[in-house]
């Protein structure tokens, strides 16, 4: 097992009918910019829910954050902040709302030229605005972690920031949501936190025993729950363990004293920042391409996820490792997830070049555990994804 160190500071508060707790989690004299999505959640309750919450609280609200959170409309809600004098910030929603939100979190903070740089200059934030979370949508893990990923339109770029100063204070967990949630919404929240434990687990072994069954009992527990929760959004048994596994696969947690992986995300993010497709659903697109073409260096853990999570247990070790693939893009299918950028777009001609390109503009030479993947070996997996 590698060193490490580890420190979560986020209040998770996880159960039925606890959104009325953020009265108890906000200090009284908070200024609070309350932050939300397309306003799915003036139709479901959630909404009225947090503003009787808020009922004692001065707060004024910022909605319309896309699914990809957009530099341009965050720096309009970043001139609210510095207008209104925004002490606290309050995410309403899924991981693009709460991502935007920790991107305002610094922003409102950054003393730089441009909040920009935060993102090109990959500055670590140390410290930013205080903000909780009210989880509507499970999937990224965002609400106990502290990275984000920004889009912006005219550039068509997609880039990741985190820092310790930018965890949640708090994050309010009411499985119940769910119930309101479309099918293609939980089928991408289960794709998405299946696939950020494998990228924290599919690398080789480092005898971390306790992580690796951490990163396994959560696999299982997806694909245990995923056709329950497709069929019935309001099992709320099912429900609660999709919406802890989504969270626990992305807290820091199962990366502790690991190698990670993480090049499936960073190719990921180019086709939906070039297509606009659904962040999760790139991540089937990459994945099994990207298993393939790095067979013999991820073979071992391959194996033993085959066995362990999948019950493989005849052949070879490369047997097992192939048939690991193979079961990992037919759960993908089952719950309804393409695993083709051409299932996606017919103009995909050109995107592996693209996508080498900029990765070699960026200076990212070497993704991956063994930063080994250049971008010229990143062009054969995105062809092989095709």
């Amino acid at each position: 097992m590698n060193n490490f160190e580890f420190k979560n500071p986020t209040k998770i508060i996880f159960g039925k009918d606890t959104i009325k707790n953020i009265a108890n989690e906000i200090p009284t004299n908070a200024k609070v910019l309350l932050l939300y999505g397309g306003g799915s959640i003036k139709k479901n309750g959630i909404y009225d829910q947090v503003t009787t919450a808020l009922a004692n609280v001065d707060f004024i609200e910022f909605g319309g954050i896309p699914a990809n959170p957009e530099y341009a409309l965050l720096m309009d809600a970043l001139k609210v902040i510095k207008d209104e004098k925004i002490t606290y910030l309050l995410a309403v929603g899924g991981g693009s709302v709460i991502d935007g939100t920790k991107f305002l979190s610094a922003a409102a903070l950054y003393e730089g030229e441009t909040p920009w740089d935060i993102l090109t200059k990959n500055i670590r934030t140390e410290k930013g605005m205080p903000f909780g979370t009210v989880l509507t949508l499970p999937a990224t893990g965002s609400e106990m972690n502290s990275g984000a990923v920004i889009t912006r339109k005219e550039t068509k770029e997609k880039l990741a920031m985190g820092g310790p100063g930018l965890f949640p204070v708090f994050s309010i967990l009411d499985p119940q949501v769910i119930s309101s949630i479309p099918q293609r919404q939980l089928a991408n929240g289960l794709m998405d936190a299946f696939t950020h434990v494998l990228e924290q687990y599919m690398t080789y072994p480092v005898e971390a025993l306790l992580q690796d069954r951490f990163a396994e009992s959560i696999l299982q527990t997806i694909i245990e729950v995923a056709p329950k929760i497709l069929k019935d959004p309001t099992d709320y048994k099912a429900a609660s363990n999709f919406m802890w596994s989504c969270t626990m696969a992305l807290n820091g947690l199962i990366q502790k004293g690991v190698p990670t992986d993480w090049a499936v995300h960073a190719m990921g993010h180019e086709l939906t920042a070039l297509f606009g497709i659904d962040h999760a659903r790139t991540l089937a697109i990459i994945a099994p391409s990207h298993y393939e073409f790095n067979f013999d260096a991820k073979k071992e853990k391959l194996a033993q996820y085959g066995e362990r999570v999948w019950n493989i247990t005849e052949g070879t070790l490369e047997e097992k490792s192939k048939a690991a693939i193979k079961k990992t893009v037919a759960f993908f299918h089952e719950i309804g997830i393409d695993t083709k950028l051409s299932d996606y777009t017919k103009d995909y001609e050109g995107t592996a070049e693209k996508i080498a390109k900029r990765f070699t503009d960026r200076g990212w030479l070497g993704l991956g555990e063994h930063q080994s993947l250049s971008p010229d070996k990143v062009e054969e997996i995105v062809k092989m994804a095709y």
